[in-house]
């Protein structure tokens, strides 16, 4: 007989595959298709370990944010992918995601799905130096698909500099040194005339 335990975990784990069929609005660096949220979340985890010395604070713990952008999807798998700059999409998608948060995490064992449901809120309201350090690598790692795809995304939806300055200010938050970089790759492409 499977422990009660293991089989909650077990279930979420299979759960989670869903993340492999959600897919967003950016294209993968060689252009052959569009990004999936777990390849999303993955080259998030990766950039957290590589980019931590610029982030905001110093000594932040770097495993809880590789945690939180692990996980920080996750609830799309019931709320979707919604499009960074679709403002209708974006009216309800709080309401989406918090209903899909409790239904997801609820799947594992309590003690389990209180520690990552608490990640996700705390990412959410980047309320912590690793949340804010967390946010900031979620808006940077689309700016360098863009930057690496001719502005692949921006120029298919007619994505203004403004547009994207104001979407990705919150990198300075958690990291500023990647912020100055953001913003070069943005005048970049604006002096360029890929986007207005």
């Amino acid at each position: 007989m499977i422990d009660e335990r293991l089989k909650k975990q077990i279930e979420f784990i299979v759960e989670i595959d869903k993340l492999k069929h959600i897919f967003r609005q950016t294209i993968l660096m060689n252009k052959s298709r569009n990004e999936n949220d777990a390849e999303h979340s993955w080259h998030l985890a990766v950039m957290a370990i590589l980019l931590s010395e610029y982030a905001a604070e110093k000594n932040i713990d770097v495993q809880r944010v590789v945690k939180m952008v692990l996980i920080h999807d996750l609830v799309e798998i019931d709320a979707g992918d919604t499009f960074c700059y679709d403002e209708k999409g974006n009216e309800d998608k709080a309401c989406r995601e918090q209903k899909a948060a409790d239904r997801i995490f609820n799947m594992l064992p309590s003690d389990q799905a209180k520690e990552i449901r608490d990640l996700w809120d705390e990412f959410e309201e980047r309320i912590s130096p690793e949340a804010r350090f967390a946010a900031a690598l979620d808006r940077l790692q689309p700016l360098i698909h863009n930057y690496n795809t001719d502005g692949h995304t921006w120029t298919k939806h007619n994505i203004s500099s403004d547009m994207i300055i104001a979407r990705n200010q919150p990198i300075e938050e958690g990291a500023p040194a990647l912020w100055e970089y953001a913003k070069k790759m943005i005048r970049e492409y604006v002096d360029k005339g890929v986007i207005k």
